[in-house]
């Protein structure tokens, strides 16, 4: 399959026509219409340091089933203990930094850009990118951060700095995702942590078939600054 350079014009291929590695297309730029269309379409940008900009489109893709989440029984006490105190979209821009400063097996360096910052952050104004913080003491130790579109959220990254720290903002992202009518998480590159955390493989055409679906919900863009009215699941 060819790799497709992309242009000024907002169009992107078909995701079916990437590479083995999942490769689809080279250029374009970060802008929220740009963004916004990727993801509708299974699309999302991974890159580094003064590269271009690269499309995905993985096959398989790595989802998590709110029904499949995976909680030990360390974790189950973390969160019965009530150490953490997790909120919602109030220290975006500090989360994408940790995350971005991150060490990763087999990297050496990381995707999270200042140029990809600021365009996640650019999501963020706009109500489409979110984060989930967990805070012990007062201070940021763990969190993640993705983009939510109708019934989908498009897990992005997630830090810890304290054991289960960014599992404990995980659970409490699937307890609002399913309080808020989502389908699923897209951790969009199969990798292990996800995997134990119950994230199952599927293929690129039932991951868009999925995708189809949950895009036709009706969930408006905004802030959500409601993390303290969730009914968490008895554990």
């Amino acid at each position: 399959m060819p790799v497709y350079l992309l242009n000024e014009s907002l169009v992107f291929p078909l995701p079916d026509h990437a590479e083995p590695n999942g490769l689809l297309a080279i250029g374009g730029d970060l802008s929220v219409p740009r963004l916004l269309l990727a993801y509708r379409n299974g699309i999302f940008p991974w890159y580094s340091e003064n590269n271009p900009i690269l499309w995905f489109s993985p096959d398989p893709r790595l989802v998590l089933p709110f029904h499949e989440l995976h909680l030990s029984r360390k974790l189950k006490k973390t969160l019965k203990s009530g150490m953490f105190e997790v909120l919602f979209d109030t220290s975006f821009e500090e989360v994408i930094r940790n995350c971005s400063a991150v060490s990763r097996t087999g990297q050496s360096g990381t995707w999270i850009t200042e140029d990809m910052i600021d365009a996640y952050t650019a999501l963020y104004d706009r109500g489409y990118a979110h984060s989930v913080e967990t805070y012990l003491d007062g201070k940021l130790v763990g969190g993640l951060y993705g983009v939510a579109l109708g019934g989908a959220f498009f897990g992005e990254s997630m830090f810890h700095h304290i054991s289960d720290s960014s599992k404990v903002a995980l659970y409490y992202l699937v307890e609002r995702l399913k309080q808020s009518g989502y389908d699923f998480i897209d951790s969009q590159v199969p990798n292990d942590h996800m995997r134990w955390m119950g994230g199952k493989e599927v293929s690129r055409e039932r991951y868009l078939s999925m995708l189809g679906e949950a895009i036709k919900k009706q969930t408006p863009p905004g802030k959500w600054n409601d993390s303290r009215k969730l009914k968490l699941e008895r554990l």
